[in-house]
């Protein structure tokens, strides 16, 4: 009986669980995550007011509460935690789908400027991940730049313009929604280095900033039409089509922008940031230079530039995977190196070592795109297991993992977390609310964390 370990929890990580049971009848999978929670980015990455995106959690349940599959929450692999040797020891065959866990640097002057932070600290402040740093972000802050054109950018833009209203009914952690509510952000730029066409958002995401309650989108047809594209956008693929087809609408009927108290999102592009300006000591303004599209789908600048006053800037310019003790690295793509998902070190296949999501392939795609990539990974997998079962293991991991000093979330100890996040939101006066931290998470979990009363464990 083939026995596998799944590291993450996230959708790669739950499509490679299903993948693995539908196709063999006896495979016995370990779904271990470090976070007591499962999901990954569905839980801790989809904005708060996407609640569409964010129920696929239901179907990713679906897959956890299986006969044959094991959520082992709580579990750092790697450095601090479980060495990778060791997993391997225990199971005949482990997946890696850990994700892209940094971001990327803008590697300008004034980076490191209080009131500048990546995207990814922001929306994991907003979605209560217990590893978010401390709140602050909002304070004293009249106008914000986004510096990126993808959807985590619309993300966050879209958050910074949204009403208390509108946010209540979300499980937004209550210290940010309170910080939200009290917010006296009035601008909001969101800035791409290149042109409409290039833009990486979806035009779900981009028709939504218009339909944000007093707020107005306002884009500079000047700006847009030095896109070569923007002219005629026939030949463009379909979704960048879109895109520029709804941006020709917005300039073409800009908003009537009165007295009225209003935020105001302006979508700019042809811009990149060159340095981020102080003012007595904190973030106080972006400075960027005007591009100009090249021959080569690239931009190249003009020498020309302009500040944008901000106390707050987010960046959005894509995620990185980082190095997983134990295992192979190549440090120009992010990922690690494989074949079909079969992990490489030197150019020669590891046995029992695989890989998929983002570490597997980089930080692209929708969640969508997980499911043939965990597919390809659990096919590849499933063929060598003839292989893989000969060797003996030591027992139950489970056993051994506890034997060892580990205390897994099981999966009662998930569904006190969500007992204990309905009793907060009840308390609160709103529906279901995250818990804020790692103490919370561990005191919710409590003695159901040990899974006694977990019948999905009987089949072990």
């Amino acid at each position: 009986m083939l026995r596998v370990a799944v590291v993450g929890s996230g959708p790669s990580g739950v499509y490679t669980a299903q993948s693995l049971v539908q196709q063999d009848p006896e495979v016995l999978v370990d779904v271990l995550d470090r976070l007591p929670c499962p999901y990954g980015l569905v839980r801790y990455g989809v904005a708060p007011d996407h609640e569409k995106i964010k129920s696929l959690q239901n179907n990713l349940r679906a897959v956890l509460e299986h006969e044959r599959v094991r959520f082992l929450g709580g579990i750092r692999v790697g450095t601090g935690g479980v060495p990778t040797a060791r997993l391997r020891d225990l199971y005949h065959a482990v997946v890696y789908c850990v994700g892209a866990a940094t971001d990327r640097h803008l590697g300008v002057p004034g980076e490191e400027l209080p009131g500048s932070w990546s995207a990814t600290e922001f929306v994991s402040w907003y979605s209560a991940h217990p590893d978010t740093v401390a709140g602050g972000f909002l304070r004293d802050v009249r106008s914000a730049v986004v510096v990126g054109v993808g959807n985590v950018a619309v993300d966050v833009t879209r958050i910074l313009a949204r009403r208390t209203a509108e946010l209540t009914p979300t499980d937004m952690p209550q210290a940010a929604l309170t910080a939200l509510a009290a917010s006296e952000v009035g601008e909001i730029h969101m800035v791409g280095r290149r042109g409409p066409s290039q833009a990486r958002f979806t035009t779900k995401e981009l028709r939504e900033l218009a339909g944000l309650p007093d707020t107005e989108v306002l884009v500079d047809e000047a700006e847009l039409a030095l896109d070569p594209a923007y002219g005629d956008p026939s030949a463009l693929p379909a979704a960048q089509r879109r895109n520029v087809e709804v941006l020709r609408g917005w300039a073409a009927n800009p908003p009537d922008v009165g007295a009225r108290r209003v935020r105001r999102i302006r979508l700019r592009f042809f811009l990149r940031p060159v340095e981020l300006l102080a003012d007595q000591g904190r973030l106080g303004a972006v400075r960027f230079e005007r591009t100009l599209p090249d021959a080569h789908g690239g931009v190249t600048g003009t020498g020309r530039y302009e500040d944008i006053e901000a106390q707050l800037a987010l960046r959005s310019v894509g995620y990185r995977g980082v190095p997983l003790e134990g295992l192979p690295f190549d440090p120009e793509r992010g990922t690690v190196p494989h074949l079909a998902g079969r992990v490489l070190r030197e150019g020669v296949v590891t046995p029992g070592e695989y890989v998929a999501g983002w570490i597997k392939r980089g930080p692209t795609g929708v969640i969508g795109t997980n499911r043939p990539c965990a597919k390809e990974t659990a096919t590849s997998l499933l063929e060598d297991g003839p292989a893989l079962v000969r060797r003996e293991l030591p027992g139950d991991p489970l056993r051994l993992l506890r034997a060892a000093g580990a205390e897994p979330v099981e999966w009662a100890g998930w569904l006190a977390i969500e007992r204990a996040e309905a009793a907060l939101g009840a308390s609160l006066g709103r529906g279901v609310v995250k818990l804020p931290d790692w103490a919370a998470l561990w005191t919710a979990a409590g003695p159901a964390r040990i899974g006694v009363q977990d019948t999905q464990q009987q089949h072990r």
